[in-house]
């Protein structure tokens, strides 16, 4: 990121992330240290949930950083994080079109192997 964007990934953070608590992130606190949050140190993306749920909602932000990696969902047009340049479902809908796809195929199957017993 550059120092613009950073700087405005910063504001962003502070002002929507709901794992931020002055400065410390309250997913990574054990209840004994307070943990420093990750995003605010660092200049890459680190911070799975800031990248999915903070980030979208500044989308020109979003698409600055994220460039070509980043989709919509041809099934629920939610935005994700594409890890190859095929990929048009998002993980949850790519994974309810695997298990409709088994159960038709199971289906079918079964349907031929009754023929086959008669």
């Amino acid at each position: 990121m550059t120092e613009k964007q950073f700087s405005r990934a910063k504001k962003l953070l502070r002002r929507l992330c709901a794992n931020y608590d002055r400065g410390n992130c309250l997913l990574l606190d054990d209840g004994y240290d307070s943990c420093p949050c990750p995003q605010l140190i660092s200049n890459t993306l680190l911070c799975r949930y800031f990248r999915s749920a903070v980030l979208p909602a500044d989308q020109e932000l979003c698409e600055e950083i994220l460039g070509a990696c980043l989709k919509y969902c041809a099934g629920c047009g939610s935005p994700f994080v594409a890890v190859a340049r095929n990929t048009i479902y998002c993980p949850i809908c790519a994974a309810d079109r695997v298990r409709r796809s088994k159960r038709r195929w199971a289906a079918k199957n079964r349907m031929q192997s009754r023929k086959s017993r008669a």
